[in-house]
Parts: structure tokens; C-alpha cells; sequence
């Protein structure tokens, strides 16, 4: 079944070129990077975020609540056809430990699904996941609000395959033209040259990661791009 389950700690920053430029060469010795990145190349990710008419879900995340939850449809890139591959994730956050539990299936089967709750019958699904995304849109009355794309590199610890690190650079966003099938372009969320990095960890992370932290004066944000998003976007209207 095409169902992922991650519970784990989230820490973000924000960083400069040079702060990426110092930190590379470390993250090429200390941790191994993912498929998607070889030689040192980012990948795309496209990501739709769904909400209700009044924004609901990303007016409480903005709040800091104990728990939140949001919905967003994601693929690796432009999707070019149908029958590609894409993920539907339920991402839930509870007292600082995230919660993520994703089916795939193909770009179709997720239209119809998202449609009129049409669940596929090939076997590859995990209908009890896509039961749970049922009812949190039904829930909440869902629908498509931001299309939201960015250029990754993501690695995961050699001594420590819990430790997982990720950083994203040129952070897109839009409110209309809401398909994953359509080009990626967008507003930048970040200033020129600036990173996001996540760090993502069961339970402790690497004292090398924390050194280089108090090396470079990097200081934990509460950064979210959704958030960060909406902010921009009410501010303006």
C-alpha cells in the first residue's frame, strides 16, 4: 500500500548563500543525499494547499495552537501527464512532534478523489488514509487555495537515518491557476539568495548540526511557507 507515516520534530532556519556555501561540504561528510539531488542539484516540488472559503486552517496554524492540521496535493516538478505519480498528504502537528500520513497515486485518480471522493480500486492506495483525508475535507468543506513550489536539496544522516535535512530556495507562490500540471511560477516568499533549511529528527539532533548552528549565529524561526504565504497575501488585500 502507498501510504507513509512520519512523526517527528521540526526545526526551521533561515539562511544566507554563504551560510549554504559553509554548511554543504559538512552535509556532503557527515550525511548522505537524497536520490532526488544528485550531484549536488536541487529538485522541484509543486505543492497545492487546501483550505476552507474564510482561510480556517491557516488562520489556527498562524495562532500557534497545540494542534493543527492541513491538507496539500504534491508532486516532484511539473506534472506532464496525467498518469504520473503524486501525493496526497494530511500533514497534523501536535505539542512540537509532526505527524505525516500520505497516500499516492496518479494525477487522475487524485482529481476524481479530490472531486467526489472516489477512492481507486488498484490496490497501491491505503483507503484508510484516504478515508481520513475524506473526512477532514468534508470536515472543513476543503477546496484548492495556493499553489505553492520550490527548489530542494535533502539529506539524510549516515550515522543517523532518523536525521533527515532539507533546504529550499526559490519559493513560489500563487492563488490562482491551481494544477500541478500547469507551469511552476509564482511571487518569491524569500529574499534573493536566502534558504530555507528544515531539520527533521525523532528525537535528538547530531551535535555537529548544533555546533555549526552556534558557528554561524543561526537561530531557530517559526517560518511556514503557507503561513508566510497568507500573511503576504492579507497584508496586500
Amino acid at each position: 500500500m502507498a501510504v507513509e507515516i512520519f512523526n517527528r520534530v521540526e526545526l526551521k532556519y533561515i539562511l544566507s548563500q554563504a551560510d549554504v556555501n559553509q554548511l554543504i561540504p559538512l552535509l556532503n561528510d557527515k550525511m548522505k543525499s537524497d536520490a532526488y539531488n544528485p550531484d549536488g542539484k536541487t529538485y522541484p516540488i509543486s505543492n497545492i494547499y487546501f483550505d476552507t472559503d474564510s482561510n480556517e486552517l491557516i488562520i489556527k496554524s498562524l495562532e500557534k495552537p497545540i494542534y493543527k492540521e492541513k491538507l496539500r496535493l504534491r508532486s516532484y516538478g511539473q506534472v506532464h501527464d496525467k498518469n504520473e505519480t503524486v501525493f496526497l498528504e494530511i500533514k497534523k502537528k501536535f505539542d512540537g512532534v509532526v505527524y505525516k500520513r500520505r497516500s499516492s497515486f496518479s494525477l487522475s485518480e487524485a482529481e476524481q478523489f479530490l472531486k467526489d471522493g472516489t477512492i481507486p480500486q488498484n490496490g497501491k492506495v491505503n483507503k484508510q488514509v484516504l478515508l481520513e483525508i475524506k473526512d477532514l475535507m468534508k470536515r472543513y468543506e476543503l477546496k484548492p487555495k495556493v499553489f505553492i513550489s520550490y527548489e530542494r536539496l535533502a539529506f539524510f544522516g549516515k550515522d543517523d537515518s532518523d536525521f533527515r535535512l532539507t533546504l529550499d530556495r526559490n519559493i513560489l507562490s500563487r492563488r490562482d491557476d491551481l494544477f500541478l500540471d500547469s507551469p511552476i511560477y509564482g511571487r518569491s516568499l524569500l529574499k534573493e539568495g536566502q534558504w530555507l533549511m528544515e531539520a527533521k529528527a525523532f528525537k535528538t539532533f547530531p551535535l555537529w548540526f548544533a555546533h555549526f548552528l552556534s558557528q554561524r549565529k543561526i537561530y531557530r524561526t517559526s517560518f511556514s511557507k503557507y503561513g508566510t504565504e497568507f500573511t503576504s497575501y492579507m497584508g496586500e488585500h
